[in-house]
């Protein structure tokens, strides 16, 4: 690895150990931060890959709060999401892609986001079909899923725990459409592995981390954060 790409793996620990703690928010914050150190064609599908690992393993570490019966519907919607965003990213020009990606993440970040109507199987579908679709596009769209998953249960581990399952489904079949379109994983593995793991143990760190920290004292600075990083990928472009 590359001296550049290495210190992603430090990143990957901090931003998945914060998701651990507030449910989301982690995923967006990396992406944000790889424009630069990757090259544009390999930033969303490495980012997909490094969230598969903290997700699913956020799911693993406090699998008792899984609702299983939310797998299907947003299964159907994310197959659908995929082919679509699938078509929509095999058009885009890799030089401005980092530009992309960060308009749409100051729009997440700032602007409210779109309600799914309902609570049932329906809107699950819905959820999965636009969270894969622009996620396909942007990386990071953990958040879109709030506000439906709090209609089902305003527990925070339920919340916390679900959100990465239905985020790891999201990743896995952007992987997936990722291939199909071409893209190798097999160079990066060497990333992809140190990445996974940090990720891991900051899903586990972040998990430990949940009950202590109250999630109000960091919605403000991650706002700023994360804001500041989008505008420096929409900047990107024009100096390169």
């Amino acid at each position: 690895m590359l001296g550049s790409e290495l210190a992603l793996v430090p990143v990957a620990f901090f931003t998945s150990a914060l998701a651990g703690v507030m449910g989301m928010g982690g995923g967006m914050l990396l992406i944000a931060v790889m424009p630069g150190l990757l090259p544009a064609s390999a930033i969303i599908p490495i980012h997909a890959f490094t969230q598969l690992a903290s997700n699913a393993s956020r799911a693993l570490f406090g699998w008792r709060a899984i609702a299983w019966e939310i797998v299907p519907a947003f299964t159907v919607g994310a197959v659908l999401g995929a082919w679509l965003g699938g078509e929509i990213y095999g058009s885009l020009d890799m030089h401005w892609l980092p530009a992309v990606i960060g308009v749409i993440i100051l729009l997440i970040t700032w602007v409210p986001l779109p309600q799914v109507p309902g609570g049932g199987q329906m809107a699950l579908a819905v959820l999965g079909f636009y969270q894969t679709g622009l996620g396909m596009v942007a990386g990071a769209t953990g958040p879109l899923g709030a506000s439906l998953l709090l209609r089902r249960n305003k527990e925070r581990d339920w919340l916390v725990v679900n959100t990465a399952l239905y985020m790891s489904l999201n990743h896995v079949f952007k992987m997936l459409a990722f291939a199909l379109l071409g893209f190798s994983f097999a160079p990066w593995w060497r990333l992809m592995l140190a990445m996974g793991l940090a990720v891991i143990a900051g899903s586990w760190v972040g998990t430990r981390l949940r009950a202590c920290i109250p999630q109000r004292n960091f919605q403000r600075l991650f706002k700023m954060l994360v804001s500041l990083l989008a505008l420096r990928m929409i900047a990107l472009p024009f100096f390169s």
